[in-house]
């Protein structure tokens, strides 16, 4: 994560009222069933998302981020008052997947010491971040005690005072606490808490994200089917998420990612044809331009990115978006801008707020066809 100089162009009024405080399903609404902002250069028209094959041609290319989402939220005590974690990233070099890989390597007796990105949070709903932990604090989750080391990357804090992200050392298996206690992670916006279930997108199938990829969340098989019949191809990336909730002037977090030798050469052909390589949320977005070679290919390519796009740093492969709605000063939203131009994110952002769309991971999509 970098601080950024570039702020979004796009303004309007956070509706606060209009947050989606349930997954679609709890609120009488099929999956594919949530509202679909398209904006392209015909204009805003608004639909749902179970029809977004009609809106893309045979030949284009949808990219899919198959991330998994891990239980990466868990009660924890600090100078034993409670408070919630929010386990991030594993930052060693070899970074343990949510497996039972895990339970044979604790059966076996063998400790596991590991080094995460973590967020700490106020208890019970983990509705703000709490700032005031200082370097050498000590958290303890279950039997299991994490050092806060040093911020990461940066002190960084919305107040200006303190810090939110910190590297901590964790003296035992975090990833064997988290699978047997740990929760989706969620914000005090909810109206109650979900199962890990409903934080899964239909492609997920890499466990490792600690926020659910959201912009896929409403593909459903029907509609991947459909996609296919109509020739519209679909393949996937990889990318692991960490907590999304940056602050203004935040860059995104450093983030693990793959992207598939096959995906690069279906990237290239679909170009070479003259069809548009459509992203699936800015995850995918992400991954595919850190691929991208000096001869503006698509190669196969893993690792760790900290590729940030925006309008002085455009992308080179990506031509539309799939995307939920964000908030005022996000990041995110620069990587929208220069995917969709200025224009087109102001024109989308203002139907969605007039039209009274919902926000945050459970909330409605746009798909953005500059």
């Amino acid at each position: 994560m970098t601080a950024l100089a570039a702020r979004p162009r796009t303004r309007f009024d956070a509706p606060d009222d209009r947050t989606a405080p349930a997954p679609a399903e709890s609120r009488g609404v099929d999956r594919d069933g949530v509202r679909l902002l398209v904006a392209s250069r015909d204009g805003v028209e608004h639909t749902v998302f179970r029809s977004l094959p009609d809106h893309l041609n045979a030949g284009d290319l949808v990219v899919v981020n198959n991330s998994a989402t891990i239980a990466g939220q868990v009660d924890a005590r600090r100078d034993g008052a409670p408070i919630v974690l929010h386990a991030a990233t594993p930052l060693d070099e070899h970074p343990t997947k949510f497996s039972p890989a895990s339970l044979l390597r604790h059966f076996a007796g063998t400790p596991h010491h590991s080094t995460w990105v973590v967020e700490l949070r106020s208890a019970p709903d983990a509705a703000r971040a709490v700032l005031d932990a200082q370097p050498g604090d000590h958290v303890e989750v279950g039997p299991l005690v994490l050092t806060l080391r040093a911020p990461y990357p940066f002190a960084s804090s919305p107040t200006g005072v303190g810090n939110r992200l910190w590297q901590a050392e964790v003296d035992g298996d975090l990833v064997e606490h988290l699978w047997h206690h740990g929760r989706p992670i969620s914000y005090g916006y909810l109206d109650r808490s979900y199962p890990l279930a409903d934080y899964q997108t239909v492609f997920a199938t890499v466990p490792g994200s600690a926020e659910m990829p959201s912009a896929a969340r409403p593909f459903t098989p029907q509609v991947v089917t459909r996609l296919v019949a109509a020739g519209v191809g679909v393949a996937p990336i990889t990318l692991h998420t960490g907590v999304s909730s940056q602050e203004a002037g935040e860059g995104p977090q450093a983030e693990r990612f793959d992207v598939p030798e096959v995906t690069a050469r279906q990237v290239n052909a679909t170009r070479r044809a003259g069809g548009r390589i459509v992203a699936v949320g800015t995850t995918v977005a992400r991954a595919l331009e850190s691929a991208v070679n000096c001869e503006g290919l698509v190669v196969g390519a893993a690792g760790w990115t900290e590729r940030v796009i925006t309008r002085d740093d455009p992308p080179r492969v990506v031509d539309g978006l799939i995307t939920g709605w964000h908030d005022p000063h996000a990041s995110h939203l620069l990587l929208v801008e220069a995917i969709a131009g200025e224009e087109m994110t102001q024109a989308a952002y203002d139907a969605a707020v007039r039209e009274r769309y919902r926000w945050h991971e459970f909330g409605d999509s746009a798909l953005l066809l500059p």
